[in-house]
């Protein structure tokens, strides 16, 4: 049988259950601790909805779950997923706004990886009808944080130029695409197998294993760039630091996980939060050039909604086009997270409940 086969009997076989949901149930590899599981179908308590899944992203947040380095890590087992596109099919007492049959998406930051899903209905924002759901998706939280990232945390021109790690991931390549569609001259990081896809964004391309990164920088923008965006967090943003011209923005959205112990929660996050606290205060003493550091975290509210509908609509238009790297049944969540390890993704993995 060919995987896409398997893949199509996995869902039609899950579709049939009255709910089906993964759990992980401790820290370790994916294999062993994500795994697939039946239960009952909720139902919707007080200003609360139920929603039939759609699409649900798989996102870093689940490999530092999986390894328990997640600066809020949720207590084992429970079921993971960041966030979700689906149809509203119950509404609860007091819900005002929604109605069986709205197409929403909500970022609940678990709980997203089941068929069925009870849901706060103040949590929720409006999803068109017609956008795919695995495009839908991937515009909720990697979407979200790449626009706000750009036009609420940084005042940025058109004709400057910023530096984009990660520049073929899930939060960068959106990053990319609407920084290039702003009018911004954008220096991406990736690995060269993914250099053509850099380019494509009409961005320009750099390894991001290069030994001498700000000398590589320099090259390409001698006078520095007007801002950075980190996802990999600890010395890099050293690096980062300085490469950013006089009134340059270090934006940091994430950190690495990557040789830490599983259990160790918080410790990648310290980095980050320490020097970006060390940079407050000497900005604040005129020590900067004017330059600062910031972290970014994605939380739900009415500028959300908005900046969601916004991503919508570009996509709708062909400016932003999200990349897909893969549709999974609720069953391969496990191979999703593994693809995601294995640091061969272009864009984000989505299930399909």
């Amino acid at each position: 049988m060919s995987t896409a086969s398997a893949a199509a009997q996995a869902a039609g076989t899950e579709a049939n259950e009255a709910n089906v949901l993964v759990r992980m149930t401790g820290s370790g590899e994916p294999e062993q601790h994500i795994v697939r599981a039946g239960g009952p179908r909720p139902t919707a308590g007080k200003g609360k909805v139920v929603v039939e899944v759609q699409a649900a992203g798989v996102s870093y947040a689940e490999v530092q779950m999986l390894q328990h380095l997640h600066p809020f890590p949720p207590k084992f087992p429970f079921v993971p997923g960041y966030d979700l596109v689906g149809t509203v099919t119950e509404v609860g007492p007091g819900v005002t706004g929604w109605k069986k049959g709205d197409r929403i998406a909500a970022m609940p930051r678990q709980g997203a990886w089941q068929r069925y899903v009870e849901l706060p209905a103040k949590a929720l924002a409006a999803a068109p009808a017609e956008l795919d759901a695995a495009v839908a998706v991937s515009l909720v939280t990697n979407g979200v944080t790449a626009y706000q990232m750009l036009h609420r945390l940084t005042k940025l021109a058109p004709g400057q130029t910023v530096l984009v790690h990660g520049a073929s991931g899930g939060v960068g390549a959106l990053l990319t695409q609407l920084a290039v569609h702003h009018g911004l001259r954008v220096i991406g990081t990736a690995s060269p197998a993914k250099h053509d896809t850099v380019r494509a964004f009409g961005a320009e391309p750099l390894d991001y294993r290069t030994p001498d990164l700000v000398q590589a920088v320099r090259e390409l923008a001698p006078r520095g760039v007007d801002a950075v965006f980190d996802h990999i967090g600890g010395s890099g943003l050293d690096a980062a630091w300085k490469v950013l011209v006089e009134g340059g923005t270090l934006v940091s959205f994430d950190s690495s996980v990557a040789g830490y112990r599983p259990g160790q929660w918080f410790r990648p996050h310290v980095p980050a939060l320490r020097r970006t606290v060390a940079r407050w205060f000497t900005r604040h003493l005129g020590l900067t050039g004017g330059r600062r550091m910031t972290m970014y975290y994605v939380k739900p509210g009415a500028d959300f909604n908005a900046d969601y509908s916004e991503l919508c609509r570009l996509t709708s238009e062909g400016v932003l086009r999200p990349q897909i790297a893969g549709r999974h049944p609720l069953s391969g969540a496990a191979a999703a997270v593994r693809a995601l390890l294995d640091g061969a993704t272009v864009g984000k993995h989505v299930l399909i409940p």
